[in-house]
């Protein structure tokens, strides 16, 4: 989507749906409002495109401008599985924290409601999509790649709430009752979409941020990693994305997350659209990541929240062979500095050696922080007591980007055009170096690894001083050996934390390995020796896994006074 379709987005949006999740409106209504009807969109080309367009507005999980839905998941990805902390005050958002500790987590939960409505929000407007496109032809071939980009659209939003909720209910175009009740595996009707989107999309779209082949087929290897695990099906799929040529690693880590580069990079498979002064005000910004700013005086001076933790900074530790400590990097930390006030001299920065891209992932103490300067530590952080000393890096902005690409016409000056990605090809390579070594070939599970290390370790994308000098004592190599199957496993399940840190994946990877409960309470046990808020944080086994089902959707699925969608185990 470039701006003329973001546009078309905000128009069609406007034309067709308003909230309808606290109205007493079916919870899956799809009935369009206001000036026009769904028959008369439905009835032309244009038409058609703009209720497609309306699907592709939920990617970014952002509905009714509320951040709680954000398709970054930076709350249940990486907050849930402790890359992060709520951060903030601990006052300030304080229904986060129950997604954060797993502790006092209940149905009407809002983060939880939002995420809910908002992706089933955008599965009633790719479902209106594909009928609309039905209604005019089958027969002509741009027709099919549309109805492919819906359901592509429609898969990966039941997709997401698969992850995150798992029995939910597959809703499609043909339903005119939606209450169907949550009781059947949907993941076999989520991978149909994507096949069909596999089988009738091109690689390359004539405009940015269309769903392609490359997307697809990607995601459809995911699917074919859960529940339990198709590595055969998922290394075919992620073998055509790897061989397909279309995509490659960028030069430099970095450049992932740069404004300026936004649609440029060759290691994008899917990136969420966002842009800035188009009329909104910024909100077709990155409005779901609004709030993880650094505090005060720092960049935008908003909001503080999203910090990092201490147990994911001190994993990118480095051995004297660059290697990651797989076994004990959480036995040093990283040196804090919440003991020191900003202008004390006395603190002395970690002088262990480090992987580089810990300082792209995180805004630490001393460290330039982009072209701000370096950060100041205590003075960019609101509680530093029960949140730590770190700042969250990746999608915020450049000094120099402010004001191209982001738009303080709002209530912040955070709301920005910086794109999200949400599929990366570093992402996919380390998907088939797990499949490899389920399959028993480490060697090119190891080739896959060290392509991701190997960009890592480019000396030109480590982070400066203001002398031109590394900021910190880095140190990264490529992995000379996966002795055994074990070892194998690991490296590539820690690589994954290291190279997609902050990004929304952590708690989905420990779920889908089967080692959530372990991790997190593991976790638990040093880090709420550190934060305070952690102190009654537990997970508990076949419960934390996923989240409540909603009540108020289970409500509204009522039929005759019975709800059809039934409660996740444990859950009141």
């Amino acid at each position: 989507m470039n701006t003329s379709i973001k546009k078309l987005t905000k128009l069609a949006v406007v034309l067709i749906y308003v909230s309808i999740w606290l109205g007493c409106e079916d919870f899956l209504e799809t009935q369009p409002y206001g000036t026009t009807t769904f028959d008369k969109l439905a009835a032309q080309v244009g038409g058609a495109e703009a209720l497609l367009i309306a699907a592709y507005s939920n990617l970014d999980g952002v509905s009714t401008d509320s951040w709680m839905g954000a398709a970054s998941n930076w709350i249940f990805g990486s907050i849930a599985g402790g890359d992060a902390y709520k951060g903030s005050d601990f006052s300030d958002q304080t229904t986060i924290t129950p997604i954060e500790i797993h502790t006092n987590l209940v149905s009407s939960n809002p983060y939880v409601e939002k995420k809910w409505a908002t992706y089933y929000h955008g599965i009633a407007r790719a479902n209106d999509a594909i009928k609309a496109f039905h209604s005019l032809t089958t027969s002509n071939e741009d027709y099919a790649n549309k109805i492919a980009e819906a359901r592509f659209l429609r898969g990966f939003y039941h997709f997401e709430l698969y992850k995150l909720f798992r029995n939910v209910p597959f809703i499609d175009e043909k339903l005119d009752d939606v209450r169907i009740g949550n009781t059947e595996n949907i993941l076999p009707k989520i991978q149909a979409d994507l096949l069909f989107a596999c089988g009738h999309l091109p690689y390359k779209q004539d405009y940015p941020g269309r769903i392609t082949k490359g997307a697809a087929l990607s995601y459809y290897g995911i699917t074919k990693m859960w529940g339990p695990g198709d590595f055969s099906t998922a290394k075919i799929y992620f073998d055509s994305v790897i061989n397909s040529g279309f995509y490659k690693l960028n030069d430099e880590y970095h450049q992932n997350f740069n404004a300026d580069l936004r649609n440029q990079e060759s290691e994008s498979i899917l990136q969420v659209q966002q842009s800035v002064g188009d009329g909104g005000q910024g909100y077709n910004g990155n409005y779901g990541d609004v709030l993880n700013f650094p505090w005060e005086s720092g960049p935008v001076g908003c909001c503080g929240f999203f910090q990092p933790s201490q147990n994911l900074v001190n994993a990118f530790r480095t051995d004297a062979s660059g290697l990651p400590m797989l076994d004990d990097y959480n036995s040093i930390d990283v040196t804090p500095d919440e003991d020191f006030a900003s202008d004390d001299p006395s603190f002395v920065p970690y002088q262990g050696t480090l992987d580089p891209r810990l300082d792209w992932s995180v805004g630490r103490r001393g460290i330039p922080y982009y072209d701000w300067g370096k950060h100041p530590g205590r003075d960019w952080i609101r509680n530093y007591e029960d949140y730590g000393p770190y700042s969250p890096k990746k999608y915020t902005l450049h000094k120099s980007q402010q004001g191209v690409y982001s738009d303080k016409a709002g209530w912040t000056a955070g709301l920005n055009a910086n794109n999200l990605k949400l599929l990366r090809y570093a992402d996919v390579l380390l998907y088939a170096a797990e499949c490899e070594i389920e399959l028993g070939d480490r060697e090119k599970a190891r080739y896959y690894v060290n392509l991701v290390r190997r960009r890592a370790a480019n000396k030109d994308g480590f982070v400066k001083d203001e002398n031109g000098n590394d900021a910190a004592n880095y140190l990264i190599n490529e992995y000379p050996s996966f002795p055994d199957e074990e070892y194998a496993r690991k490296a590539v399940r820690f690589e994954r934390r290291l190279e997609l840190a902050m990004e929304g994946h952590r708690f989905f990877d420990l779920v889908r390995w089967g080692i959530a409960a372990e991790e997190k309470n593991k976790y638990f046990e040093k880090e709420k020796k550190k934060r305070y808020h952690l102190e009654t944080a537990y997970f508990t086994k076949g419960k934390h896994e996923v989240l409540p089902i909603p009540q108020a959707a289970i409500f509204l699925s009522s039929k005759n006074g019975v709800p059809t969608l039934i409660q996740n185990p444990e859950y009141d």
